[in-house]
């Protein structure tokens, strides 16, 4: 058996050399978690939260440019919330229809637009059913020329704080 002495010295190098490769590896792991935490600007967005105890399906209408344009479906779990639109608004009024998948009816109004039943985009208002669309009728949302809105759907009867209520009207 071989003895080597015991080297304080040497010992204390070994430490050193360690310690630095641990917190240099520390250092690294930690910078992606720095540039996650750092400060992002809030986001403007046209957001709809659903407040009922059902499924919902969305479809919403806005002006793209000179044109009219409408988008479906986004499929919102009850008692959540979901961006239909990113980005700032540019639009005073959007447009939004809404179908209740767990108990029926929907959430509609007087401005009809063209939607489909698969998912879509589609550009203008006119003629949809010439052009092989539904013509569904959405309600209006006034955003009084806010960056960003969030509509809440809510039950009838129900009502949320600063929010009328935008009853279903129940499919015969």
């Amino acid at each position: 058996m071989i003895s080597v002495p015991y080297s304080w010295a040497a010992d204390a190098a070994r430490r050193l050399r360690a310690r630095s490769v641990r917190f240099g590896l520390a250092a690294l792991a930690a910078a992606p978690v720095l540039a996650i935490l750092a400060p992002t600007p809030a986001a403007a967005d046209f957001r709809l939260c659903n407040r009922t105890t059902s499924r919902v399906g969305i479809a919403v209408g806005y002006k793209d440019g000179d044109a009219w344009s409408t988008e479906g479906w986004w499929n919102v779990a009850a008692n959540s919330c979901e961006t239909l639109l990113r980005g700032d608004l540019v639009a005073r009024f959007y447009y939004v229809y809404a179908v209740d998948y767990d108990l029926g009816g929907e959430w509609a109004g007087k401005a009809y637009m063209c939607t489909r039943e698969k998912e879509f985009t589609i550009r203008g208002i006119e003629d949809c059913l010439a052009r092989g669309f539904d013509r569904t009728g959405f309600f209006e949302v006034d955003t009084h020329e806010q960056k960003s809105w969030t509509v809440q759907l809510t039950e009838q009867g129900q009502q949320m704080p600063n929010q009328a209520p935008l009853p279903p009207t129940k499919s015969p």
